[in-house]
Parts: C-alpha cells; sequence; structure tokens
C-alpha cells in the first residue's frame, strides 16, 4: 500500500513544476488532500472515498464541496497516469449533485455612478501629495475594474507591460494562465490611467506590479476591497459592494445593452459559454422592456 501522504506531496510538485498551475491553486490542493488523509487515516479506496464525499455533502456548502472531490478527481488522476494505482476508485461513484442556482449580486448603475463622483471629488479636493497619489490610484483600480470587467486578483496581479497607454489595452492573464486582451475606449478611464502612472511611475518599475501599496509593493486584494468598502460607506449604499460585483454589473450591464453573450463571455474570459449564461438570469429590466415593446400581445387590438 502507498503512502498517501508521500503522494500527495508528489502530486502538488508535479502540479506546480509541471503543470505549471498557480499558487493559489495548489494551496487549495494541498488544503484539501491534508483533509482528506486525516479524515480516511491514508486510506485511498472506493469506500473512503464514498465515506468522504458523504462527509462534504453534509458540511460544505455545494461549491466548497464540488471544489474539493475535483481535488480528490486530480489526484486520482496523477495517481493512474504514474501508474501508481492500476484501478481508479472513482469508477461507479456518482459525484454529481444539483446545485443552487446562486444568481450573482450586482451593483445598481446609480450607485457605481454615485462612488465614481465620491471618488473624483475627493481627488479634486486632495491637498497632500500622499493624498493626491492616493486619491488617484483608487480611481485607477476602480475605473479599470469596471471598465475590464476582469476579477480582483487580476487587475492587482497586472505588470507595467500588461498596461499599454499607446493604444489603450490591457493584457489579463484568467485562470488557467489564459490571457485575453480588454480595449480601454472611454476617455475618463484613459485619463485615470494615465494619470496614475504618471505620478507613480517610479514606484511601478521599482516594483514590478502596476498597481502598487504605500510600501511600494504589490497592492493586495483586500486593499481593493477595503478601498471599496470606504466609498460604499461614503456614498450611504445599504447593500454590501466587493470588487467581484463590480464583474457581474459589467456584464449585465453589457447584457441589457444588447450586447451578443459571446462577446460578453470573451470579455470575462470564460472558457464556457454556460459560466457565462447566469447572467441571463439577472437581466429582469432588460426582460421586461423586450415584453412591454415587443410582445405580440401589444399588437391585437379589441
Amino acid at each position: 500500500m502507498f503512502d498517501l501522504t508521500s503522494q500527495s506531496i508528489a502530486f502538488l510538485n508535479y502540479c506546480k513544476n509541471r503543470k505549471v498551475l498557480n499558487n493559489k491553486t495548489v494551496k487549495a490542493y494541498s488544503i484539501d488532500l491534508k483533509q482528506f488523509i486525516a479524515y480516511s487515516h491514508d486510506s485511498f479506496n472506493r469506500e473512503s472515498i464514498c465515506s468522504y464525499i458523504s462527509l462534504l455533502h453534509n458540511t460544505f456548502k455545494p461549491k466548497t464541496a464540488r471544489r474539493k472531490i475535483a481535488t480528490l478527481k486530480a489526484f486520482t488522476h496523477y495517481l493512474m497516469i504514474e501508474d501508481i494505482i492500476e484501478t481508479n476508485p472513482f469508477d461507479k461513484i456518482e459525484t454529481s449533485f444539483r446545485e443552487p442556482v446562486l444568481l450573482p449580486k450586482t451593483i445598481p448603475l446609480d450607485t457605481i455612478k454615485a462612488i465614481l463622483s465620491t471618488m473624483y471629488s475627493e481627488l479634486s479636493t486632495a491637498k497632500s501629495s500622499y493624498s493626491i497619489k492616493s486619491a488617484t490610484r483608487n480611481v485607477a483600480i476602480l475605473e479599470l475594474l469596471f471598465a475590464t470587467g476582469a476579477r480582483v486578483s487580476e487587475i492587482c496581479s497586472l505588470t507595467p507591460d500588461a498596461v499599454s497607454t499607446t493604444d489603450y489595452t490591457i493584457k489579463i492573464y484568467g485562470k488557467g494562465s489564459k490571457e485575453r486582451i480588454i480595449q480601454i475606449e472611454n476617455d475618463d478611464v484613459k485619463k485615470a490611467i494615465d494619470n496614475y502612472q504618471s505620478l507613480f511611475n517610479k514606484e511601478i518599475h521599482t516594483c514590478g506590479y502596476f498597481f502598487v501599496n504605500k510600501l511600494h509593493h504589490r497592492l493586495t486584494e483586500q486593499s481593493v476591497r477595503e478601498m471599496i468598502n470606504k466609498y460604499s460607506k461614503l456614498v450611504g449604499s445599504n447593500i454590501h459592494i466587493t470588487p467581484h460585483m463590480f464583474r457581474h454589473s459589467f456584464a449585465t450591464l453589457l447584457l441589457e445593452e444588447d450586447v451578443d453573450i459571446r462577446y460578453i463571455q470573451k470579455l470575462l474570459g470564460h472558457s464556457s459559454i454556460t459560466t457565462t449564461q447566469i447572467y441571463t438570469h439577472v437581466s429582469m429590466s432588460k426582460q421586461k422592456e423586450i415584453l412591454a415593446a415587443k410582445h405580440p400581445r401589444n399588437k391585437i387590438s379589441i
């Protein structure tokens, strides 16, 4: 019987060095495998896996349970291709289950406008060098979040050469190291990027990332969350706004402007149209508009 802990370490090294998965994925795999090993007491067979899957369903939310099962499947695939095990213990194990459809939370357009207006107002009244630079950076971050629909991790991971102020394109590296390029077509967003780059040019090239904190290090995702939370409170928003909600709003508002869903899929970096289609459930205002204007019953006069 092989040693499960040793094989899990070998699998993680394989993911990091040969498959070149990002650190977050490898860390998630590590956590999931440690949980399974602790539960199964180094047993890796059909019975231990079935029992663990039942525990996952009873303990975690569906999305988390599905991820942990996917980790075990990836680990099993590694053991099979390396000829460490001869049979797949997942054979004839039912792992699919119905998940509740959670609609993406969006931000009302007037709230986005209020937040942007507050940020620009703060910038216009800033006095000290520090407050001017801080406000300039905040404006650039939020403008880019909304302009590109990018994930906050993608924005914080931008490098200097990923942001072009020649043709105003943003090169984004998404999940699975997939690259996509988003054009910036709004003059206010272009100006926000120019102003930020002008003020932070030295720090950007020293740090190696486009968005830099006060210590001249890469700006963290948590810093962006705190910044958005600050401005949400300033405008008196009664909803908890997260960076990802700007991504949801970007997609939903484009859909309501009759943009083809396959263009939105490409802009968001989704590998499957199925992932993007969740936004079709959100556009209730557009649905109401269509029924009011286009329903054939409106042509019938009695």
